[in-house]
């Protein structure tokens, strides 16, 4: 039997997304996440904005590009997503109508920004779906912003819904609808990581989010030049919060967020070893390096070789055998 049937035996397993998102608003931006996405693969997604791409007055003819984009050669992954106006917007259904309607097909996701609870969500997600369904598309994966007091407070509910792969925290939002309450330095490290509103956010999303085996991406670090920024804050995201996911708003904080939510390769030799020693043992308990392993752990383990190969690292012959045996049917 594959490795997930007998660790999960028949359950729902975790889901697992590329750990960078990267966002990308103007044309030039678009096409040159594009051309990166090709030469490293898809180690990590693309998300077309339309919420802040979009220049005022211009918001049809942005759309119309983002669709063209997704329907280009380039988008040769389908790790493309795009984020609509949110709900409310007199521009949202024109997104949808856009870019659902002529690319749904190439789409990776849709973004849903600042509900302000699931009711928002359900709102939105009955547009979207209409025009994918119509466009051959049903079921487009949603991506939900939690960024207001509503969202936060519903995101159990969210994160249940099956549509919804990913909640992702917005900061600036969520610190600016405190009017003040928090201060502008919660926006940035270390205080994002210090204060206690912005601590209990973060983690009641996350929470949220594997309690429903969903994705949380953690926000945009808003220093562009200086990566060793970025691969901290990637770094305690992950290792602190639980986060398996982050955006992205430069290039060059691409490689140091996916290097830091992927797995060592002394973690993934450990994987490999425990792994392949409970499958020689039927997958019952074993001792390893004097330590008791069983079911609970291997699942750990496992979860470890899933996330090392979508970031593409290079898994030992032995652990590269035993991820990619084929499922049973």
């Amino acid at each position: 039997m594959h490795p997930s049937e007998v660790l999960f035996q028949g359950q729902r397993q975790p889901l697992l997304l590329p750990a960078c998102d990267h966002y990308a608003g103007s044309e030039k931006l678009m096409r040159k996440s594009m051309a990166l996405q090709q030469e490293l693969g898809p180690v990590f997604d693309i998300t077309f904005d339309c919420e802040d791409g979009a220049a005022a007055g211009n918001e049809a003819a942005h759309a119309r590009l983002v669709a063209s984009l997704l329907n280009d050669e380039g988008n040769r992954f389908k790790r493309i997503g795009a984020r609509l106006h949110d709900v409310s917007s007199e521009h949202f259904e024109q997104d949808v109508e856009l870019i659902v309607g002529a690319a749904a097909q190439q789409l990776a996701y849709v973004v849903l920004p600042k509900p302000n609870g699931i009711d928002d969500v359900l709102r939105a997600q009955q547009i979207v779906d209409a025009a994918a369904e119509k466009a051959g598309r049903p079921g487009l994966p949603l991506h939900v912003l939690i960024e207001t007091h509503g969202a936060l407070h519903d995101a159990y509910a969210i994160a249940a819904l099956p549509q919804v792969e990913c909640l992702s925290f917005g900061i600036m939002d969520f610190v600016s609808a405190h009017h003040g309450a928090i201060p502008a330095s919660a926006m940035r490290t270390p205080g994002q990581f210090t204060h206690p509103l912005v601590v209990r956010a973060k983690l009641e999303m996350v929470a949220a989010c594997h309690a429903h085996d969903k994705v949380p991406s953690h926000n945009v670090t808003t220093d562009i030049k200086d990566s060793a920024v970025v691969a901290n804050d990637a770094t305690r995201a992950a290792g602190e919060f639980g986060f398996t996911r982050m955006w992205s708003i430069h290039p060059d904080q691409i490689k140091p967020i996916v290097k830091a939510f992927t797995p060592r390769m002394s973690e993934v030799n450990e994987a490999s070893n425990i792994l392949l020693e409970a499958m020689a043992a039927d997958w019952g308990p074993i001792s390893h390096l004097g330590r008791l392993h069983d079911r609970a752990s291997y699942r750990y383990y496992w979860a470890v070789l899933q996330r090392a190969k979508l970031a593409g690292l290079a898994l030992p012959d032995a652990a590269a055998a035993l991820v990619n045996q084929p499922e049973s049917i």
